[in-house]
């Protein structure tokens, strides 16, 4: 079993930043490949990035590219996601998710375990 915590959500004008952190607990973290995953209201939840076990590898959307960064920190256990450069159309509830296979997936259902989210909101 995996636990995972996200933080760092808030609201934030047009333009600006956030960095959010995923705590993980209960498995060997780096082992475990990760990504960020996204529900906006009334939408589907979406991929945004992800990263492999070694951070060697990283993964993202095409709507965050160039203004998202995926990393992680294998000695406290936590990955990150700092988002620069943030729209209105970021807003949504952002979940970290655990996936036990050496190349991270991005579809929902490649993933094994996953946080309870944080809420993400860009005022224009």
């Amino acid at each position: 079993q995996v636990q995972l915590v996200e933080s760092g959500g808030g609201l934030v004008q047009a333009g600006g930043s956030l960095r959010l952190s995923c705590e993980a607990s209960g498995r060997t973290f780096s082992r475990l490949a990760m990504g960020w995953f996204r529900q906006a209201p009334g939408k589907e939840r979406e991929f945004v990035a992800a990263i492999r076990w070694s951070g060697s590898s990283t993964y993202y959307a095409d709507s965050v590219k160039g203004r998202f960064t995926i990393s992680r920190n294998n000695a406290k256990n936590t990955m990150y996601l700092q988002m620069n450069s943030l729209k209105p159309a970021d807003t949504a509830v952002y979940y970290c998710a655990a996936d036990t296979r050496v190349v991270p997936g991005h579809e929902e259902y490649e993933y094994d375990y996953w946080g309870q989210g944080t809420q993400v909101t860009v005022s224009s």
